[in-house]
């Protein structure tokens, strides 16, 4: 087991479990493609946790090309949504070893799984689920009034079961609501497919309300994800006296790709309509992360909301 996150972080939970099976692991020192590759060589890694922008920057890597991951059986990832696009890009590369875990600190690692079987790329949308979940807990979506919303229909999703927390320590008010009608809130919004698997379609706090309508950043970064020029991207909302917020893309290109941002905003028209396309598009070299390697949407947002006096307008 090759630990690429912090120790604090979920790769670390499999600590136990590796060496009952007679395994063993090893911790890098930190991460980059080089020292990546070449642990897993020189090892014989098997298994490994990544989240996605660990699996964006290996892919795009020169040393990819001549890497060798043949002991590599497994990929773990998750603790963000991936793009469904380079999901695929991986599985052509590496093979059938990706899986899937999505979970939170307060119900921890497995609310639902997408198997290695489930990662078919002639069912690629099935590609931008988070699996089915766990037998053994209990998964609602709910609507604001903590009622189970139609089939089919976008809600948050709530849990019950054994992976629940207990409650903050020492915080009742958030605790209680976070346990409003007796679920436990992830925070995020999803919804099922008519086969059952779970589609994450965005952090409740991170969906942008612009001119009235709601757009889910996580469904126009999918979008933008298939352009051939995009690494990473992020999607936010930013003030607009006109639409309350606008819808605002922050991009990464490939190595040696150059955007055009009206191709992006046509792209997401096409698929989506006008509502969700960008009023504008960011090119940077990097996307801020958490220490845990997430996308920090906190800070990039702060970067366009620094001179309000509060995170909406």
């Amino acid at each position: 087991m090759l630990v690429a996150t912090p120790l604090s972080h979920a790769a670390a939970a499999v600590f136990v479990p590796t060496l009952m099976r007679g395994g063993a692991l090893y911790a890098m020192s930190g991460f980059s493609p080089g020292e990546f590759f070449g642990m897993v060589e020189k090892h014989r890694i098997t298994t490994t946790f990544l989240v996605p922008v660990m699996i964006y920057v290996l892919l795009d890597s020169p040393e990819a090309e001549s890497a060798d991951l043949s002991s590599l059986e497994t990929i773990i990832y998750g603790a963000s949504a991936i793009s469904p696009t380079r999901l695929a890009e991986g599985i052509r590369r590496w093979g059938p070893i990706f899986s899937q875990c999505y979970g939170q600190t307060e119900a921890p690692m497995v609310l639902s799984h997408l198997k290695k079987a489930d990662h078919d790329l002639e069912k690629p949308e099935r590609l931008a689920s988070c699996g089915r979940p766990t037998p053994w807990m209990r998964l609602a979506l709910l609507d604001d009034g903590c009622s189970e919303v139609p089939a089919g229909e976008a809600g948050e999703i709530c849990v019950r079961g054994p992976l629940v927390m207990t409650g903050y320590r020492g915080l009742p008010e958030q605790t209680a609501e976070a346990f409003a009608g007796g679920w436990m809130h992830t925070g995020d919004v999803g919804r099922f497919d008519d086969d059952g698997f779970l589609h994450i379609v965005d952090r409740k706090k991170d969906m942008i309300i612009s001119g009235g309508f709601n757009v889910f950043p996580r469904e126009v970064e999918d979008v933008i994800a298939t352009h051939p020029a995009v690494a990473q991207v992020a999607v936010i909302g930013v003030p607009d006296d006109t639409w309350g917020e606008a819808v605002k893309a922050v991009v990464v290109p490939r190595p040696g790709k150059s955007i055009d941002a009206d191709e992006l905003v046509a792209l997401v028209k096409k698929a989506k309509g006008s509502i969700q396309a960008p009023k504008s598009v960011d090119v940077v070299e990097a996307i801020p992360t958490s220490a845990l390697g997430k996308p920090d949407k906190k800070a990039l947002r702060a970067q366009y909301w620094s001179d309000r006096g509060r995170g909406v307008n």
